[in-house]
């Protein structure tokens, strides 16, 4: 009995491993060259190892978890309700499937994938092990002319579409999950995990996605550092940080002044060619979009799907707010976004108000998989992103406790 619930929950936690991260899977030309589309088999897989999850074990649920999952019932509801006022019926239809209906799967998969112990190692190192082969793959692809960074899906059939921001948050997270093993092996294991540190560091400039190259820097800052500070090391906290501050820019440093290969040509590596851009890398499409969604929001919202069609640009769901608070604002109205701040704005506090009450390195742990996503939603993802809702739920399975029976 022990072995098999192991079992189960080592492969659920692989499982959903390749299903949060099935987009930065399929930006690898060995991935997207299978015959199947590997978001539905995880998927399916992992909708029915759920069950054999639970089953055998003792579940305890902290009893602060009440008002976030309350927020996160009540948001689905004004969600079905606001269909009725949306201007795009099949774009409402669409979101509701996206929001309601896996949204609510994947949150109750990131509470027991986040609350059971073997499903949550298993699924770490999973994520390590990705993080490094998306990056590699993403290196070889462009060394070879193999992939291509963004654009249409389909538009260059020769060659694999990178679906930059989802490649970039998988190689960020895998690398905040490589930082706390750095921090905490020891000898000629240190440095071997240092060393992978650097290559994924270098690797998150690849795909172009600035948002990954933030989450990425911040979160191998500050995961190591609140295990530190959890464990009553402080000082060895602020030296962490102030050591990934040095370590960063002095790497930047280097690959904007070296000569020969590299020098003069950083313009080659996607993510600094965006950010070293005449404008500083500002996104004014994203401010226009900012700012119509707040002066459209209103009470009760354009509903889902809405904003695409009341800005004119007719039902190109791609126009989204790019926020998630601002979105749930102008398609749910300022009820929407009460509901939002009580869901995740919620989740956050109870996740802040957990850390000191759980084990050091699973704290560190979960904030190394959950802030880049945080930091991804609130300027590029929509509400409809499983991502999102998954991180939802490793954030609140800090409340949650599974022993078995």
């Amino acid at each position: 009995m022990l072995n098999t619930a192991s079992g189960f929950g080592a492969l659920a936690g692989l499982l959903a491993a390749a299903l949060h991260f099935a987009g930065a899977l399929k930006s690898t030309p060995a991935v997207a060259a299978l015959p199947f589309d590997i978001t539905l088999l995880a998927g399916v897989a992992l909708l029915g190892l759920l069950p054999l999850l639970v089953v055998g074990r003792q579940w305890r649920l902290s009893a602060g978890l009440g008002l976030p999952l309350a927020g996160c019932g009540l948001l689905w509801f004004w969600w079905v309700l606001a269909a009725a006022w949306s201007p795009w019926s099949n774009g409402a239809v669409e979101r509701l499937r996206d929001i309601v209906v896996i949204g609510p799967v994947m949150l109750l998969a990131g509470l027991l994938i986040g609350g059971e112990p073997v499903a949550r190692r298993v699924f770490g190192v999973a994520v390590i092990l990705l993080g490094v082969f998306v990056a590699a793959s993403v290196a070889w692809g462009l060394a070879t002319d193999a992939v291509v960074l963004g654009g249409k899906v389909g538009a260059d059939p020769t060659r694999v579409r990178v679906q930059y921001q989802v490649a970039g948050l998988a190689i960020a997270c895998s690398a905040a999950l490589v930082a706390l093993r750095a921090t905490a092996a020891g000898g000629a294991a240190r440095w071997l995990w240092l060393g992978l540190l650097v290559a994924l560091g270098a690797g998150v400039l690849l795909p172009g996605g600035r948002a990954a190259f933030a989450a990425l820097a911040l979160t191998v800052a500050l995961a190591p550092a609140l295990r530190f500070v959890l464990e009553g090391r402080v000082a060895l906290a602020l030296g962490w940080v102030g050591l990934v501050v040095l370590a960063g820019l002095g790497g930047l440093g280097a690959l904007l002044t070296l000569p020969g290969a590299w020098g003069g040509q950083a313009e080659n590596l996607a993510t600094l060619e965006r950010l070293l851009r005449p404008d500083g890398g500002a996104a004014s499409a994203r401010e226009i979009l900012w700012a119509e969604a707040w002066r459209l929001g209103g009470l009760g919202g354009l509903g889902p799907g809405g904003f695409p069609p009341a800005i004119g640009v007719g039902q190109d769901r791609g126009f989204h707010p790019h926020n998630h608070a601002i979105e749930a604002l102008v398609e749910g109205g300022a009820v929407g976004l009460a509901l939002w701040l009580l869901s995740f704005a919620g989740a956050a506090l109870f996740m802040l108000a957990r850390l000191p009450r759980v084990a050091p390195e699973r704290a560190a742990m979960i904030l190394a998989l959950t802030l880049p996503i945080a930091l991804t939603a609130m300027v590029s993802t929509d509400l409809g992103n499983r991502m999102v809702w998954f991180a939802l739920g490793l954030a609140l399975s800090l409340g949650v406790e599974a022993r078995r029976v």
